[in-house]
């Protein structure tokens, strides 16, 4: 019998899981899979696991209170937002990420965005396959240099945006109200208010997590600052945006073109009025994705697992508070 169990929340088989059961094999570790997503099923597969590799499910307090032996929940990337971290402290479990994970596919996934609604990539193509050869259907399409990037926060991810913008000649504005003014200078980027960044940006690219703050942050309104014929791109977390707000504002032409690669329902539905706008691109949550990224992922991920199991903090701890209730050593 092995000596720890690790609950896998999000896969249905082992057989895409074998980078994770190799290295995990090396403490002596097995891996364990729910029968579904739900709290129920969770609830039902954690009892007595050791640890969790978490993708997508929800691990929330009630979750969280039934594990009565967890130590680690590591989660497959950057963003925490399906982990309750309150909760996880309290009941003592130190939660890990990996949060250089995808830096550099994330920002050409958003710079593509960028340039293919700049130059109506999609639009241009379909018209093309369906038979049109109409050339002065490209107007109007701007000259991307010297015009204006606005980037809603600064993180790893935004700044390596920056750094890659500015090669096709973009000015870069950016709204953190966490990051320095200094160090967004060191980036040669400018600081500003998100009132004023809406205002003049010509195309918006948004790279914040989800929280209760960050929660349908375009709405309305946001859409309504927006300066007329601006696109807007978001690769961050569907929940961000309201769609309805997103949709009314391509559809009364507040703004030009709008990219999705996350939406607020994933999948989302097939009939989802925005996929009928030629103004309107979309990808399948997929702008972490390279084949090389997944790997280096999968096994990085199941070492903060073994890493923890055998004593040792992780090496990206999130919830630092729980330092006061766990006895690990660096």
């Amino acid at each position: 019998m092995a000596n720890f169990t690790v609950l896998h929340t999000d896969a249905r088989s082992l057989d895409g899981i074998r980078d994770e059961q190799a290295e995990l094999a090396k403490i002596d570790a097995r891996i364990a899979l729910a029968k579904g997503s739900g709290e129920v099923d969770l609830i039902e597969a954690g009892r007595s696991v050791d640890g969790i590799l978490n993708g997508g499910a929800q691990l929330t307090r009630r979750v969280l209170e039934s594990l009565t032996n967890c130590k680690v929940i590591v989660r497959y990337g950057v963003g925490v937002d399906t982990v309750d971290l309150d909760a996880a402290t309290d009941c003592g479990i130190a939660v890990a990420n990996v949060p250089d994970f995808c830096i550099e596919e994330v920002s050409n996934h958003a710079i593509m965005l960028v340039l293919a609604l700049s130059r109506k990539l999609c639009r241009l193509s379909n018209m093309v396959k369906a038979g049109r050869w109409d050339r002065s259907a490209r107007s109007p399409i701007g000259k991307i240099e010297g015009q204006t990037l606005g980037l809603v926060a600064f993180g790893r991810l935004a700044r390596a945006v920056a750094t890659k913008a500015k090669v096709f000649g973009l000015r870069v504005l950016v709204y953190d109200p966490y990051v320095s003014t200094e160090v967004a200078r060191q980036y040669g980027v400018e600081p500003t208010t998100l009132e004023r960044l809406l205002a003049v940006s010509d195309y918006v690219s948004v790279h914040t997590p989800l929280t209760e703050q960050t929660r349908h942050l375009f709405d309305v309104e946001r859409f309504r600052q927006m300066k007329p014929g601006a696109c807007f791109v978001n690769t961050s977390r569907g929940p961000v945006v309201d769609e309805a707000a997103l949709l009314r504002a391509l559809e009364e032409g507040w703004i030009a073109g709008a990219a999705l690669d996350v939406f607020e329902k994933e999948p989302p539905d097939p009939d989802n009025p925005l996929f009928k706008l030629d103004n309107f691109i979309a990808t399948p949550h997929m702008a972490s994705y390279s084949d090389a990224a997944f790997a280096d992922l999968r096994l990085r991920v199941a070492k903060e697992v073994c890493r923890v199991l055998t004593g040792h903090w992780p090496a990206n701890l999130v919830n630092v508070d729980v330092r006061s209730r766990l006895s690990l050593s660096d």
